[in-house]
């Protein structure tokens, strides 16, 4: 029996005893995680999801945190101010052997959901907030109005409007601020490993690159 699951936006084929490499998941070698996304069952009788097959699930084992073969990506823009730039990247992987396929009964198993690395950070916040919800409680109680002018006031202490970067819409322009960044002096001042560790950290999968955003902001930041 195979089964055709989905992750980091690829879809794999797997059996139960293979090992195969996926995009970074939040978990430790070790632990045991579930794929929920399951869109083919394979066997004497086939089930096809529409577009997931209800129930089903793949479990699977964390080997190791590992990283692919390096990457060198050349960079060149044809213009009057023109740039050139070599960048060398390792996508991080997470290592799995595949304990498991099941049909049905996959919601009840009690496994953790296999989820991305992307989302650590929120992962974590929710844990910390579970930890101490009378805390939170008390901080909303003593201040209810305070929190909506700090952020009105975080816009407006020398905030750009990043939209004007290319690609980036408001969505985007909210992923950058909720990571801290603000200004295209900021951006301006971004060095190859920020680069790389910004593509990782909000999954932008070499967007910054290939829109040119460094060039642009340092334009942008000369007003």
């Amino acid at each position: 029996m195979f089964a055709v699951l989905k992750t980091g936006g690829k879809q794999y084929k797997v059996q139960s005893g293979d090992v195969l490499r996926v995009e970074k998941l939040a978990a430790d070698a070790g632990e045991k995680v579930q794929f929920n996304e399951i869109l083919m069952l394979g066997g004497d009788k086939p089930v096809i999801g529409a577009p997931l097959v209800e129930g089903a699930a793949v479990q699977a084992e964390v080997v190791d945190q590992v990283k692919g073969d390096k990457v060198i990506k050349f960079v060149k823009r044809r213009r009057k101010h023109g740039s050139k730039r070599t960048v060398g990247h390792r996508q991080q992987l997470t290592l799995l052997r595949v304990t498991e396929i099941l049909e049905k009964g996959g919601e009840k198993s009690g496994v953790k959901a296999a989820v991305g690395a992307g989302s650590v950070a929120s992962v974590a916040s929710a844990a910390a907030e579970a930890k101490a919800p009378a805390k939170k409680a008390k901080a909303n109680a003593e201040a209810p109005k305070k929190a909506a002018p700090k952020k009105a006031a975080k816009a407006d202490q020398g905030g750009d409007d990043l939209k004007k970067l290319s690609g980036v819409g408001p969505a985007l322009e909210k992923k950058l601020n909720d990571a801290g960044i603000t200004t295209y002096a900021q951006i301006a001042a971004w060095t190859e490993a920020d680069i790389a560790d910004m593509d990782e950290k909000l999954s932008f999968k070499g967007r910054i690159e290939r829109e040119g955003w460094v060039d642009q902001a340092k334009e942008l930041a000369k007003g």
